[in-house]
């Protein structure tokens, strides 16, 4: 009997002794630090994911080739989700327990983002500079496991509002095309609240037409909106999706203006839309990818003999931020300590014109909005007033 006691003592402190350790920050060995990723490497949406990842892994490789940080070499390990909360999920359960990621990085999308955010902050697992803007990641005060790069979409939103009012173009003459899941509700949503600010109290009647995830049914939505013969119409969307929505439209609509958040994924979108995307708006959360920006020029050389863009500059901009992080973090840092050096930088200058501010009570480094347009199949910068009639 006391045999039986003994034994039962001893796993019971034993299985004591290993949920303290699950609760423990992870702390890098010297050597190498893992950060994980969870994103669309496959399906509709694989262009953004890959493009995301490559920047990110670009910034890894010049800091690891200039001898790593601190002594430690960063490694990406990427898990395809394909764009869906029912891979994601498991993605990150991999990440935080099976190979102990100090943080996860980059990945993609509102959808995934409602499923790894709770996962983060349950495992006290640092989700940094995802490619979101939804406002999961955007609590306030800010969970202390989520950490934003970009604008949010309500804040990419807000600036069509203004953008189609510079151009003389009334709320009333705005639709709605987006996604049906919570990154279509975040930015309409975000456009909503930007036309109640305007004192349009009628903005919730505005035509509005979706499409479910992962598909390029848009039938319906055509049906919804070229009836009400909007001047613009606010899209929130995947650059598949958009495309077909936007030549389908353009039949009817050839002048209104079709003007989608940074999400959809630009340089897709203008393969996909052709001679037809001329004149398409898409705002962007990063400079131009061509600029004269001396953050932007080194990109494009880290980035030589690899296709540039707006997507993959922001992972090589998250990733350069998250860098600056571990640097303050010292030799053997854990995520507690990362976090609290993040939350430390202050006025950074990462080359990009806008310096990046983080702090315990802000959580997202940027809140600028860069508005672009296509012309003779590429991305310039948009005035707004340009565009009136």
């Amino acid at each position: 009997m006391n045999l039986k006691k003994g034994l039962f003592s001893r796993i019971a402190k034993g299985l004591v002794f290993l949920s303290a350790l699950a609760t423990l920050p992870f702390t890098a060995e010297a050597g190498e630090i893992q950060i994980g990723m969870s994103t669309a490497l496959s399906g509709p949406a694989q262009a953004l994911g890959k493009s995301m990842k490559l920047g990110i892994e670009t910034y890894f490789n010049k800091v690891n080739s200039g001898g790593g940080v601190n002594g430690n070499t960063l490694k990406l390990v990427a898990y395809d989700d394909g764009y869906e909360p029912g891979r994601c999920g498991p993605n990150m359960r991999k990440l935080t327990g099976e190979n102990k990621v100090m943080a996860v990085i980059g990945n993609v999308g509102t959808p995934t983002a409602v499923v790894s955010v709770p996962i983060a902050n349950e495992t006290k697992t640092l989700l940094f500079g995802a490619m979101t803007g939804a406002g999961v990641l955007r609590q306030a005060p800010p969970d202390r496991y989520i950490i934003n790069y970009r604008a949010s979409y309500a804040e990419e939103t807000a600036a069509m509002v203004d953008g189609f009012m510079q151009a003389g173009i009334q709320p009333g003459e705005i639709a709605f095309f987006t996604q049906n899941d919570g990154y279509g509700d975040a930015g309409y949503n975000g456009g909503i609240k930007a036309l109640k600010a305007k004192g349009y109290g009628d903005a919730e009647s505005l035509p509005h037409g979706r499409y479910t995830r992962n598909t390029v049914n848009v039938e319906d939505a055509v049906g919804v909106i070229v009836p009400a013969m909007p001047k613009a119409v606010i899209m929130v969307g995947a650059y598949k999706p958009c495309a077909a929505f936007i030549t389908m439209a353009k039949e009817f609509l050839p002048d209104t203006i079709f003007a989608n958040v940074s999400f959809v994924g630009s340089i897709p979108l203008a393969k996909e839309l052709g001679e037809t995307g001329e004149g398409v708006v898409v705002t962007q959360v990063v400079p131009h990818f061509n600029a004269n920006l001396p953050g932007v020029a080194e990109y494009r050389e880290a980035m030589a003999g690899k296709e540039t863009g707006f997507v993959s500059l922001e992972g090589y901009l998250a990733a350069k931020i998250f860098v600056e992080g571990l640097k303050k973090a010292g030799t053997s840092p854990n995520t507690e300590i990362l976090i609290d050096a993040i939350e430390g930088l202050d006025g950074l200058d990462v080359g990009i014109g806008e310096r990046v501010n983080y702090s315990k009570t802000n959580h997202q480094a940027s809140h600028k909005v860069w508005p672009t347009v296509i012309q003779g199949g590429k991305y310039v910068a948009l005035d707004w007033s340009s565009l009136k009639k």
